[in-house]
Formats: structure tokens, C-alpha cells, sequence
């Protein structure tokens, strides 16, 4: 499932099922605009994002989802996956994961110093 708005809508599934937060919330945090969301996650955000994009995939291999609601429900089983990491993480740590921090804002400062 790889076409326009019904990509932007498991990615976004994805996402809420992971970090709690629809796209939309997500870049808002991080006050973007048009930027790329993964672009600019920290480098633990951008982690479990892979975990849960790679679990959904192996997810989908396994119960081939037959239509667009079949691969939503897989879309937030990978994203499930990577929220039990996620909640562990911010338990074993006490702070959150979702980060205002912007990494290729955080990136351009650090290179013109």
C-alpha cells in the first residue's frame, strides 16, 4: 500500500499507534512547517519510528492484509510494537521520548559554530 493519501494515512496510523500523536500533533511539537517530520526527529524518535515502520512490515508479510482497514489494523500493530518500547524506555529513563528538539535545526547550529 504504497499510493498517496492512503500512504500519508497508515503512516500516520503508524505514528499515533507508537507516539500518540497524530503527524499533524507531532510537527506541531516540533514546530515545523512543511519540514519532514522524520527529518528532524531526535535520534530515539527516529528509532522507534523504524521499529515500528519494520514491524509493521514483517506484520503485514505474515497476515497479507486484503484491503485498505486490513492494513490499517496491521499499520497499528507495528506501531503497537514500538510503543511497549517506547513506555519501557521512558519508565527505565523518567523523561519522554517525544522531544521538542529538532535534529537538522540542531544539526545547522552545531556546523556554522
Amino acid at each position: 500500500m504504497k499510493t498517496g493519501d492512503k500512504f500519508a494515512v497508515l503512516t500516520d496510523d503508524i505514528t499515533f499507534a507508537w507516539a500518540g500523536l497524530r503527524t499533524k500533533e507531532y510537527k506541531k511539537i516540533k514546530n515545523l512547517k512543511k519540514e519532514s517530520l522524520r527529518d528532524n526527529m531526535t535520534n530515539l524518535e527516529l528509532v522507534l519510528n523504524m521499529l515500528a515502520e519494520a514491524s509493521t512490515t514483517e506484520i503485514s508479510k505474515k497476515v497479507e492484509p486484503k484491503n485498505f482497514k486490513e492494513n490499517r489494523k496491521v499499520a497499528k500493530k507495528g506501531g503497537g510494537v514500538a510503543k511497549k518500547a517506547k513506555n519501557e524506555l521512558e519508565k527505565q529513563t523518567g523523561k519522554s521520548v517525544i522531544s521538542k528538539n529538532n535534529f537538522l535545526n540542531n544539526s545547522k547550529k552545531e556546523i556554522k559554530k
